[in-house]
């Protein structure tokens, strides 16, 4: 393996700018990609559109940061760096990428994929399931194990785990490779494993966005009926279209300027209810953190008093609308 004083003049400076005076460190060196090997990189999640950025990143201003690697069996291989490696593939001239060597083993690279992209931007939770699932269910680590790696409480752990053993293997490999997004498999764990592949199928063939995604699956949750949930996977749009009808208030001539006004409010009133409601069911104790539990716990004790004051008003004001 070459060191710093056998790289070639043509790279020095690409090296210098990328690492400045850490160039002449033993832990950083310049290798060409084909030495590179990606078995790590099954706990990334593929996302096209930040693998576009990177190749624009890569073509316009050159390497900025070495990627990160590892001695694993007798091969380098990559921890950190896995889109630029592939925007380096693509582009001709960039046959060799500027590397950082840590000293570290299997299951200590798992867990560094996880604190490395942490700090270079906002966390994929899926992507931080993915690597839990690997160190559990992979190595055989206890979840008390996993979160003293990763610095994290067990129930985070545990809450994580969850999110990706919600997944049906059809949408766990489609997130894999990138054929569906982090967010569109966030949504398909609120549905039974068993119905997630069809939904999955649905979302594809109509090309349906994150949020149509989402209204499916509210719609698939409420059907009774095999026929209802038969017309929702078959005619997703019209179906969204068709329950969302009586939420979106309309001006109605019956009603008075006063009677307007209230039906308006109480359609977004319903409309806030329903979403509220379907977050605190499926997702929210998997998308909130430990941090976030103090600041958030007194406007839900106000949301539950005020809930309970208004199921008291509305039942007093049905009977009196209900008067002849």
């Amino acid at each position: 393996m070459p060191n710093s004083s056998q790289l070639p003049d043509r790279n020095d400076s690409l090296s210098n700018r990328v690492l400045g005076d850490s160039i002449h460190s033993d832990s950083v060196r310049l290798l060409a990609i084909s030495e590179l090997d990606e078995r790590l990189g099954r706990y990334r999640l593929a996302q096209p559109k930040l693998e576009q950025q990177m190749l624009k990143s890569l073509r316009d201003y050159g390497q900025m940061s070495p990627v990160v690697v590892c001695q694993l069996d007798g091969q380098t291989v990559l921890v950190d760096g896995f889109k630029r490696l592939r925007a380096a593939r693509t582009l001709k001239g960039h046959d060799r990428l500027v590397t950082r060597f840590l000293e570290t083993d299997e299951q200590g690279a798992k867990a560094a994929i996880f604190n490395l992209n942490r700090i270079a931007g906002r966390p994929v939770e899926l992507e931080e399931a993915w690597i839990i699932y690997a160190l559990v269910i992979d190595d055989g680590l206890q979840q008390i194990e996993v979160a003293q790696m990763l610095g994290r409480h067990k129930s985070w752990v545990n809450r994580r785990l969850a999110l990706i053993e919600k997944l049906c293997n059809e949408a766990r490999e489609s997130l894999r490779l990138g054929l569906i997004t982090p967010t569109q498999a966030r949504h398909l764990t609120r549905l039974p494993r068993g119905n997630q592949n069809a939904a999955m199928q649905t979302a594809t063939h109509a090309a349906l966005t994150s949020r149509e995604l989402s209204c499916m699956v509210d719609l698939l949750l409420a059907s009774s009926t095999q026929e209802q949930t038969q017309f929702v996977l078959e005619k997703p749009r019209q179906a969204i279209a068709q329950s969302q009808e009586h939420h979106i208030h309309q001006w109605d001539p019956r009603l008075s300027a006063a009677g307007n006004r209230v039906a308006k409010r109480l359609s977004f009133l319903l409309d806030s209810l329903s979403k509220m409601n379907t977050w605190m069911r499926f997702e929210g104790r998997g998308q909130l953190q430990a941090c976030d539990r103090a600041v958030l716990i007194s406007g839900f004790k106000k949301l539950q008093q005020e809930a309970t004051l208004l199921i008291e008003a509305n039942d007093d004001f049905i009977k009196e609308l209900q008067l002849p």
